[in-house]
This record gives C-alpha cells, sequence and structure tokens, in this order.
C-alpha cells in the first residue's frame, strides 16, 4: 500500500463528514462547499503555538464565497478548539484571528495582509492563483474540479506555525 493512502483517507475522512453535514446549505456554490470542509481540515493539520487559547477563530477577509457553509462549522472542534468562523470587513481585526482566509474580492490588498500579519501565530489562506508564492501560508487551488493546494513553509515557519507531514504530502508545490 502507497504510504500516502493512509494519510489521504484520514485528511479527506473529515472533509467527506463535513461535506454530508453541510449538504442542507446548497444555496452555496459546490466548489466553496468543499473548501470549507478542506479549511477545516487545514486547521486540524495545523499545529500553533502554546498559548493559542480554547478556541480558533476563522476570519473571513473580503466577501464570504462560503455563506452558510461557513456558519455549519461554528462549534466544530479542532483537536480540543472550538472553531469560530468571523466575517471581517478591516485588517485591524484581523489580529485577534488565528486563521484568515483571504478571499478572492480582497487580493488587491494581499501584500498589505500578509505584511500586518507577519511573525503572528496566523494560518492565511487564500484562493487566488499566486497567493502562495506571494506569502500566503496555505493557496486553494482547483484542478479538473478539484481542491489542490500550495504550501509555502517559509511563511508558515514566519507564523510560528507547524504543518503536518501528512498535509504536506497533499499539496501540489511546497515553497520553501
Amino acid at each position: 500500500m502507497n504510504a500516502s493512502g493512509p494519510c489521504l483517507r484520514h485528511l479527506f475522512a473529515g472533509c467527506v463528514l463535513l461535506i454530508g453535514g453541510l449538504a442542507a446549505h446548497a444555496e452555496e456554490p459546490a466548489e466553496y462547499r468543499l473548501k470549507a470542509a478542506v479549511l477545516y481540515n487545514f486547521a486540524r493539520y495545523t499545529e500553533w503555538p502554546p498559548g493559542t487559547g480554547p478556541t480558533l477563530t476563522l476570519c473571513i477577509l473580503g466577501q464570504d464565497p462560503f455563506g452558510s457553509a461557513l456558519d455549519a462549522m461554528r462549534g466544530k472542534l479542532v483537536g480540543t478548539r472550538e472553531l469560530l468562523p468571523r466575517r471581517v470587513h478591516d485588517g485591524d481585526s484581523l489580529l485577534r484571528c488565528q486563521i484568515v482566509f483571504i478571499a478572492q474580492s480582497a487580493a488587491d490588498s494581499l501584500p498589505g495582509v500578509i505584511a500586518r500579519l507577519r511573525s503572528n501565530p496566523i494560518l492565511t489562506v487564500a484562493d487566488t492563483p499566486g497567493a502562495g508564492r506571494q506569502g500566503v501560508v496555505l493557496n486553494m487551488i482547483t484542478i479538473q474540479g478539484k481542491v489542490r493546494f500550495e504550501a509555502n513553509l517559509g511563511a508558515a515557519r514566519t507564523a510560528r506555525l507547524q504543518l503536518g507531514s501528512n498535509l504536506l504530502q497533499l499539496a501540489t508545490q511546497v515553497i520553501q
């Protein structure tokens, strides 16, 4: 058996369960229901430094593409931490987040957001072409209808985050 086989099953088993729970929210595009599940798994396979607190606040910067699929994640556990989704409209609120998804509508502000969050233990995620090279820790891309992602290890190190090896095995590209 391929060594990545069990990792794939464990990583995306959570996606299947979460997607099942999100199925009732059919008004969102299927792509973003799936991306919400992938975002949840990113949190599951990321380690924050000690003292992060009992919750993980997942903030969406820009126009929210997830809709109620994100709300369905409220209260789900990531390890022992409760996930709390929030929508934010300005960069000042981002420092209170542990995960920041930079929506495509906010892509123009990406360099400023990355600069503002640098060195803070915040998992930055986007789904914008080139965002991984611009300093986002994880950048989702859609290839032939499947959600894949790029990982930027330098950005993760700067943020003092540890990405699980099973997560990194699934990345289409790992930027050092």
